[in-house]
């Protein structure tokens, strides 16, 4: 079934079963962070579900295509890490949102474009993989024995050929435990009230945390997204549109409870290999997310042991993509010194060695 109601491109939506699994396979990444942040910090599940859907929504039928909307990574793992507390999230995320905003519509993305490299973005995605698995380690020790029942069904999954479905089978493990537990949660609205969790507060740790994901948003959301609109739909979709509608939804929802969201080129990529094609798939994952925002209760007795599980299968499908670098030992030594020293610390380090080494004649140069 179509529905011509996308304007860009003029690209029907589809509401197929294409449609369907590859709206699936965006979450696969997207929900085990989404968890983690609600049991891990104080923000509340069902805001941020709540707004991932009104998102999914708003841009599968604003750009007619399968685009991904996912929490900004950096800043999840610095929050998930403890790096970040709810006040300075709140800053790092608007701070981070209304950079895209005012770059894309003023067009600045190209300029902001040329200081970020490839491999420093890698570098950071990386820096973000080890720093979640750190975090991990502590949540695994509460319950060894459970943790590793959930390592040994994420790696029968993986054997089974689903490798990317193993958070979500641990998480379902995690969720029928937490309905044993406490039950069955009453279906609840969540309320709309101006920074539920408090007020943004600014300290060092939130230029890090604005540095770091500016770097991954500019390189692998905004640039990667549209090259792969391109090589996936033929459609002409401009970085600099991107990077706007990523601060666009950042800005509106963080003040009411959502995490800072962007078009992760991963997700995007997910939709298209489990058949989506139009943004159809929006409209039905959103749908899932806005029902799942009225009994995300349970999340918060998920066991910890299992979320740490979560944290590994997530790290390692985010280091595996980081390490895929065209410069591999200037991206491995960003990301080892992410976890060691900062990500913020990380970045700048790595800006400068970036730089330096692109003036050097190619011959020249110690790390090719």
């Amino acid at each position: 079934m179509a529905v011509n109601i996308g304007y860009r491109n003029d690209r029907p939506l589809e509401l197929s079963v294409g449609e369907l699994t590859g709206a699936l396979g965006d979450s696969v990444t997207v929900i085990p962070l989404v968890v983690a942040l609600g049991a891990l910090t104080p923000l509340s599940v069902p805001r941020i579900l709540l707004w991932f859907g009104v998102f999914q929504v708003v841009w599968g039928v604003a750009y007619g295509l399968p685009l991904s909307v996912e929490p900004m990574k950096a800043l999840a793992g610095l929050a998930i890490a403890g790096s970040l507390g709810v006040p300075e999230l709140l800053a790092a995320g608007l701070l981070t949102g209304g950079t895209l905003f005012a770059s894309g519509r003023l067009g600045l993305l190209a300029r902001l474009q040329g200081f970020v490299s490839t491999p420093l973005v890698r570098g950071v995605q990386l820096a973000v993989a080890l720093v979640l698995a750190v975090a991990a380690v502590d949540l695994v020790a509460a319950d060894p024995v459970l943790a590793g029942a959930g390592a040994l069904a994420v790696v029968l999954v993986a054997l089974a050929g689903r490798p990317q479905a193993g958070a979500l089978v641990v998480l379902g493990l995690g969720i029928g435990m937490a309905v044993a537990t406490a039950g069955v949660p009453t279906p609840t609205l969540p309320a709309l009230t101006p920074f539920p969790e408090g007020l943004p507060a600014l300290s060092p740790a939130v230029a890090e945390g604005t540095l770091a994901q500016l770097a991954t948003s500019v390189g692998n959301a905004a640039v990667a997204t549209s090259l792969l609109c391109a090589d996936l739909f033929d459609a002409d979709v401009p970085a600099d549109d991107l990077a706007g509608s990523m601060g666009a939804m950042t800005l509106v929802s963080v003040p009411f409870g959502g995490f800072p969201m962007c078009h992760g080129s991963g997700g995007l990529a997910g939709k298209h290999a489990f058949g989506a094609r139009t943004g159809g798939a929006n409209l039905l994952l959103g749908a899932l997310y806005l029902v799942g925002a009225l009994v995300a209760g349970v999340v918060t007795a998920i066991p910890t042991a299992l979320l740490g599980v979560v944290l590994v299968v997530v790290a390692y499908h985010l280091g595996r993509t980081a390490v895929n670098s065209e410069n591999r030992a200037l991206t491995v030594a960003v990301g080892l010194l992410g976890p060691l020293a900062s990500i913020g610390v990380a970045f700048v380090v790595g800006a400068v060695a970036d730089r330096l080494l692109a003036r050097l004649p190619a011959e020249r140069r110690p790390f090719r």
